[in-house]
């Protein structure tokens, strides 16, 4: 049977090892990094979609970005969507769902999908660099 055996630099096993204890502060930054970036997107996506006379501004104004929390699964997740209720009662989310996927008479205003797909590079330069900055102030 075959054998390899690897040998990290000794920096970079210290800064595992100090990461353990701060794994959990460390996750919560990187992912608040990413979701902000997507947001922005979605954001200007959103404002973009809705440029019209009747707009009242308040969907834009519910989207936000989760803290990150830890699921059920023992993963951290931020979530990126609209506050709840609205001033005239419908759901800010059952709106949104109609601007993004239309209905009868009413064509599709997409602006959740191409936001996510678009800022997904920039979203995962944003957290390398927060880790990196992390993980050298440790």
């Amino acid at each position: 049977m075959a054998r390899a055996e690897i040998k990290m630099p000794e920096e970079f096993l210290l800064k595992l090892s100090n990461l353990g204890e701060h794994t959990d502060a460390v996750l919560k930054k990187v992912l608040d990094a990413g979701g902000k970036v997507v947001e922005e997107k979605v954001h200007s996506n959103l404002t973009a979609a809705i440029m019209t006379d009747r707009s009242t501004g308040e969907l834009a104004g519910a989207l936000g970005v989760s803290p990150a929390k830890l699921d059920r699964n023992g993963n951290f997740n931020v979530k990126i969507g609209f506050s709840e209720p609205r001033s005239c009662g419908k759901a800010n989310a059952m709106i949104a769902g109609v601007l993004e996927y239309g209905k009868h008479g009413q064509p599709p205003r997409p602006f959740m999908k191409p936001a996510m797909s678009s800022s997904k590079a920039d979203a995962i330069r944003a957290m390398e660099d927060v880790y990196d900055r992390e993980v050298d102030n440790l």
